[in-house]
């Protein structure tokens, strides 16, 4: 399996959207450097409220340009970093990677821990798009389309059209969960 990397984001601040640059830098334990996000404990708003020492499962978000192009589809103005995304991948279906899935993406290297979960501020930015990340697979199970999350194991640079080089973890494959 390989992908291929569409765009890269990153914000300083806690916005919602990031900023489209032109490489991105991976820290280890860390995630993108100069990103709001970054660190090695918990760096999102609501998980510091809950427990500020908690590992930083959360430290590089994904988000497949297939989402965008379905949004596109449903009359929805959504497009690359728009969603808060570090990375925008295209011809990957990340979704259905287990949790453990190690990604070579340039010279950096990142371990999938799981979904990133649809939260209210999707809505603020476009009404009624939360319902329009979600959806339900054939055994009525809830599907959340936003993205997922990894931590970085090795640093490096990322940038547009980067390979995206899939490493499967050992066998019984666990199914990602939201972090």
């Amino acid at each position: 399996m390989e992908g291929r990397v569409l765009a890269v984001h990153r914000s300083a601040d806690h916005s919602f959207s990031k900023f489209a640059e032109d490489t991105i830098t991976l820290v280890p334990g860390l995630g993108v450097a100069g990103d709001a996000h970054a660190g090695a404990t918990v760096q999102h708003r609501s998980r510091v409220a809950r427990d500020p020492s908690a590992p930083n499962l959360r430290q590089v978000h994904l988000l497949h340009a297939e989402l965008f192009d379905e949004l596109v589809e449903r009359d929805f103005a959504v497009f690359p970093g728009d969603l808060g995304e570090n990375i925008t991948t295209r011809g990957l279906n990340l979704l259905e990677l287990p949790t453990g899935t190690r990604l070579r993406i340039g010279s950096a290297e990142i371990e999938l821990t799981g979904l990133r979960n649809p939260c209210s501020q999707i809505d603020r930015f476009q009404r009624g798009l939360t319902a329009a990340v979600l959806d339900r697979d054939a055994a009525g199970e809830l599907v959340r389309k936003a993205g997922v999350m990894a931590i970085v194991h090795e640093g490096g640079e990322i940038r547009a059209g980067d390979a995206i080089v899939v490493h499967l973890p050992p066998a019984p494959y666990r199914p990602l969960a939201p972090v």
